[in-house]
């Protein structure tokens, strides 16, 4: 069973929504799915009685019983168990990044989301968990061809899940209806951005070769990302925020460059 968690220890970056419609894609693809909702508002819970439906079941679980629910569940064969949890709980949003396989921060394109983000990203380094940004209700119109540039080499090398998530009327209406985008309006752009979505995180669970620490990997691309970023200052400081201190390396000449000027 994969376990994914939507983690943000600040609210309104869309955790909830996020985390409906990535199970929907998932349940839509052949997965066996169940959400488990940490927050006290239960919102997922009033999501599904809104759903009239079992096939995406959801059930309010407190912190404490997380991981034994989760053992229960993969007894029973679910295959993907997708963790919402709230923005003001940090002991519950532990909980959730210690039980996750994949712990996936999204934040909006602007300062405070951004801010907030870093301590959340402590966290889940503390606990040594993999994770992945994403980038949430963005303006259509700002993602212009050099962020998207920039956006997929990072999530190439396992930093942003694509896609950039835009904000549209359809993550509205389906949440309303108890639906995912992809039954809501299969053919309409929400849709196709959650099933990419999905297909990028299945990809990340199913990777058997991230042993490798991204941020290594990321050091000989600054200088890259430096200029394909520059096009909004928003996505800059998320982009250069996941970026390590330049410590040199992409100056240093290759070993055996060095050794023939000896």
């Amino acid at each position: 069973m994969h376990i994914v968690a939507f983690v943000a220890q600040k609210g309104g970056s869309g955790k909830s929504t996020l985390a409906s419609n990535v199970a929907v894609a998932g349940h839509l693809a052949g997965e066996r799915v169940f959400i488990c909702d940490l927050d006290p508002l239960q919102l997922l819970v009033k999501w599904s009685k809104a759903r009239k439906a079992v096939d995406v079941p959801v059930e309010h679980i407190p912190p404490g019983k997380l991981a034994p629910a989760l053992a229960a569940l993969a007894s029973k064969g679910v295959t993907l168990a997708v963790i919402d949890t709230p923005g003001a709980d940090p002991a519950a949003c532990e909980e959730a990044i210690r039980a996750a396989d994949l712990c996936v921060i999204p934040a909006r394109p602007n300062t405070l989301d951004i801010w907030a983000s870093e301590a959340t990203l402590a966290k889940v380094r503390s606990c040594g968990k993999d994770y992945a940004f994403l980038l949430n209700q963005c303006p259509p119109a700002q993602q212009g061809v050099r962020v998207e540039r920039g956006a997929q080499a990072l999530q190439q090398l396992g930093a942003l899940l694509a896609p950039l998530v835009s904000t549209r009327v359809d993550y509205q209406d389906a949440i309303r209806l108890g639906l995912g985008v992809g039954e809501l309006n299969p053919s309409g752009v929400a849709a196709r951005e959650m099933r990419r979505l999905w297909a990028s995180l299945r990809g990340r669970l199913e990777d058997k070769a991230r042993s490798a620490a991204p941020e290594l990997s990321l050091f000989p691309y600054r200088s890259f990302f430096d200029q394909a970023i520059k096009a909004h200052d928003f996505y800059a400081s998320f982009l250069n925020a996941l970026l390590p201190a330049d410590r040199g390396t992409a100056e240093r000449p290759p070993p055996e460059d060095a050794a023939r000027r000896r």
